[in-house]
């Protein structure tokens, strides 16, 4: 059936068909949508929708309720994300499976808060203590607000770690006709939960190999669960011993990064013969499309990137994208920010960041200009 949704709503049906029980949020813009959307469906499928204090409170359930063993949500834009910061990790530290959407807008602090912006990129992976790695994802429309969605919940439960879906009010206030039915048929079951067998001794954060991922025991079952957001070790102790230490952040490192491939989510267009390598993500990439599309139609030759997954960096794919290209064209709603992930991987070719940061959507004809694609 078609349907004519925002990108908030589709978040919204996506985590419900995740197995979503549980959502905490405070109302910001343009987040507020999915705050309501939530406690208006939570009811009608067993759930708990709680409008919170404030952001800090609002992360606390929704761990507390991961926890237990519910599979949570929560919701917010740039200065809840501030406020966030350090429960997220807390999350890493405790090995928390559970999804954040940051409905980003223009920034700093309060902002422009009802334009979108992609300000938060960086970050969403770089805003927290300690510098350990989580997964971030783009939607770059409204049926991708659903689906990858989906995947966060699945993402998260399979590395047991915070899962940020990094949508902005471009994407989440948006309204496109989308048949979410659809996208469901298509789109497997929810995984299952890895459980720590009942009738043996638990060890939370227990692991052979360094990228291995500890089945969760919810608190309040058949375990005695340890949590703490101190350094500690497999089993959750407390601990100062530098060995131990090296050890465990190995593994909360490791079990991101050694499987970048495997998380990472992209669309490659190549052109045969082509020089020149545009690439997007977010609502930018829709624009990007555009651009390339025009370009192509006037004899020109450009390939196509557009990334669903940002962090850990899909590098594998950029790089496989990069062969016989000699210029990269990065547009985003930003000063550049993911550009510089791109000049990182480039080996000296030419990156041409082309950015908005003035409240107004890049455009296909700046990418075109800027870029220097005609």
């Amino acid at each position: 059936m078609i349907e004519f949704l925002e990108g908030n709503d589709a978040v919204v049906r996506g985590a419900l068909d995740a197995g979503c029980r549980f959502f905490a949020g405070y109302p910001i813009t343009p987040a507020t949508s999915i705050l309501t959307g939530m406690m208006r469906a939570m009811p009608e499928v067993g759930g708990v929708a709680v409008q919170c204090e404030d952001e800090i409170a609002s992360i606390g359930m929704c761990i507390g309720a991961a926890m237990t063993g519910q599979k949570a949500l929560t919701a917010t834009s740039g200065p809840g994300m501030s406020l966030y910061s350090e429960n997220i990790g807390l999350a890493i530290m405790g090995e928390t499976p559970l999804v954040i959407v940051n409905v980003q807008r223009q920034g700093p602090a309060t902002g422009s808060a009802t334009k979108g912006a992609d300000g938060d990129i960086l970050f969403m992976r770089w805003g927290t203590s300690g510098g350990l790695p989580l997964i971030v994802l783009s939607p770059e429309s409204v049926a991708e607000c659903y689906t990858l969605t989906r995947e966060a919940f699945d993402l998260a439960e399979r590395f047991r770690v915070p899962v940020i879906l990094a949508s902005q009010k471009e994407v989440g206030l948006t309204r496109e006709r989308v048949d979410l039915d659809e996208a469901r048929d298509a789109y497997p079951p929810p995984r299952p939960r890895d459980v720590a067998p009942a009738d043996r001794p638990y060890v939370p954060h227990a692991f052979d190999q360094p990228d291995d991922v500890a089945p969760l025991s919810p608190i309040g079952g058949p375990h005695l669960v340890r949590y703490t957001t101190s350094m500690h070790d497999e089993r959750a102790w407390l601990t100062g011993d530098p060995a131990v230490i090296a050890r465990m952040m190995e593994h909360l490192r490791r079990k991101i990064d050694d499987h970048a491939d495997e998380i990472a989510r992209f669309d490659f267009d190549p052109d045969e013969g082509a020089e020149t390598l545009v690439v997007s993500y977010g609502v930018s990439a829709r624009s990007a499309r555009e651009a390339v599309a025009r370009v192509r139609a006037a004899g020109g030759r450009v390939s196509l990137l557009v990334l669903k997954t940002l962090f850990p960096v899909p590098e594998a794919a950029i790089r496989a994208a990069l062969i016989g290209i000699e210029r990269v064209v990065v547009p985003e709603m930003n000063l550049g920010q993911y550009a510089r992930e791109v000049q990182l991987l480039a080996d000296g070719r030419e990156v041409r960041s082309v950015t908005r940061m003035d409240t107004e959507l890049v455009s296909p004809d700046d990418v075109i200009r800027e870029g220097g694609l005609l």
